[in-house]
């Protein structure tokens, strides 16, 4: 009797704690930092903990556990998977170069002929954005055109040497799932993966489905934008839903069937002295992907615990990622952390640079007021380098983002608050210069008014002095 007291009396401090509060944690993230809408994927080990819907998606309509949206670069992790299906059907090596099995595989550095398989997965091929800037380039249509094109790339360093992360890559890697296979990469993935993994809903693309429309955001304002029209096949091109990356998550831990744990396992292991392995990066324990539209953005991650996490969201490539700074937050909870609902750095930067733009706009205005004072031809110079920073804004931002860059056009989907804020500052300065050219031109016709009649003056007093001929 005493015995079942004493049981019943520790039952409470003993019973389990209670389960993370996913749920919560995701709709609080949602009202505070204003994420239009998300679908999220929760396992452990091979349970499914939680697929859900939350928000809504740019035409209005709910966003749910069985809403397709892009999973972007996410995509990478699946094409590893694909190529390493063909390497244990011994049709593929990972270390033979990328000419053995496909011959148009050509760059404009003889050194490509030296790329593997390997290097391909792992983006150490040495091609790179800052060598061949892919998004500012006209974008094939199909897998075959993507390779042709390289003909025209260099290299960024030598083949194997180092990371560059570069689409490309993983294209050039589908079109060798394609030739090796003898079907195209979709059909592909179609019947050896998807069908496989139960994974129904998922395709890829080649070239994001018309009418596919996400948000950008702009001092926290989210605008509907449609995806713009650019390559995406091979190495960001899946459409899922969180169902079916539920699945695909469980398959991480031994293959799921379609591959061979040992393989599954080389797909989640870098290289030493890197983390970057075959379409997953490894960071602090964790095996991680993100994935970026210019509309959209997911991420996917493999806890040491055996949690899986993959979350897609409806706002598009920034800054910050938002499905991975969600995701991230869903992990640091699952490990039992409190992650704290915080707003985006780019919202933060936005209304930074608005604030910035607004006392430059303000400054113009004294600027313009003060510019008949003691003009100098060497003031008109410095309120124009705004507008020369914005003409060039795309390149610079390449320098900050690692040689990746786009037009502009693609800039203003990626970071527009910058746009409007340095757009705002280049305008004020250019009234600025403006008032001070008209001042100085006033000005010099002031002073030569002034000297012209001088010069009159002088002439009429020299012609009334001048002495008689008499």
């Amino acid at each position: 009797m005493l015995a079942a007291l004493l049981l019943a009396t520790a039952t409470p401090a003993a019973a389990a704690a209670p389960p993370p509060d996913v749920d919560g944690y995701i709709r609080a993230y949602l009202d505070h930092a204003g994420l239009p809408g998300a679908s999220v994927a929760v396992t452990r080990g091979g349970d499914v903990v939680r697929v859900a819907g939350y928000g809504h998606d740019a035409a209005g309509a709910p966003v749910t556990a069985a809403s397709r949206l892009p999973i972007a670069s996410v995509s990478k992790s699946m094409t590893a998977f694909a190529v390493l299906q063909l390497v244990e059907a011994g049709r593929l090596a990972l270390d033979e170069p990328v000419t053995r099995y496909l011959p148009d595989f050509r760059l404009a550095d003889p050194r490509g002929t030296r790329i593997t398989v390997r290097m391909l997965l792992d983006q150490t091929s040495g091609m790179a954005d800052s060598a061949f800037p892919d998004l500012k380039l006209a974008q094939p249509r199909t897998l075959a055109e993507a390779v042709t094109r390289l003909r025209e790339a260099p290299l960024a360093s030598e083949p194997g040497a180092e990371f560059h992360y570069h689409n490309p890559n993983y294209e050039v890697a589908a079109r060798i799932v394609e030739v090796v296979a003898g079907q195209p990469f979709a059909e592909y993935l179609r019947a050896r993966l998807f069908a496989p993994l139960g994974m129904t809903a998922s395709t890829t693309v080649d070239t994001p489905p018309a009418g596919t429309e996400g948000y950008v955001r702009a001092f926290g304002i989210e605008v509907p934008v449609s995806e713009p029209d650019w390559f995406t096949g091979g190495s960001h091109g899946v459409l899922s839903t969180a169902g079916d990356l539920a699945k695909w998550l469980i398959a991480q831990r031994d293959g799921g069937g379609v591959l061979s744990p040992a393989s599954a396992a080389l797909a989640h292991t870098p290289a030493p002295g890197r983390d970057y392995a075959l379409g997953w990066r490894v960071r602090d324990g964790r095996v991680s992907h993100t994935g970026d539209w210019f509309s959209h953005t997911a991420a996917q991650v493999l806890l040491p615990s055996g949690y899986g996490v993959a979350v897609m969201a409806n706002t598009g490539m920034a800054l910050d990622n938002e499905a991975e700074l969600l995701a991230k937050g869903i992990a640091d909870l699952l490990e039992g952390g409190a992650p704290e609902v915080s707003l985006p750095a780019g919202v933060v930067a936005d209304w930074v640079l608005g604030g910035l733009a607004l006392v430059a706009a303000g400054l113009a205005v004294l600027g313009v007021r003060r510019a008949r004072r003691k003009p100098r031809w060497w003031r008109v110079v410095p309120p124009l380098l705004p507008l020369g920073v914005l003409a060039f804004l795309p390149e610079l931002l390449g320098v900050v983002f690692a040689g990746r860059q786009g037009t502009f056009g693609q800039v203003l989907y990626v970071w527009p608050g910058l746009v409007v804020a340095l757009g705002l500052v280049a305008l004020a300065g250019f009234a600025v210069a403006v008032a001070r050219v008209s001042a100085l031109v006033s000005g010099t016709r002031a002073r030569d008014q002034e000297e012209s009649g001088e010069t009159r003056g002088e002439h009429r007093w020299a012609s009334a002095n001048r002495p008689s001929a008499s």
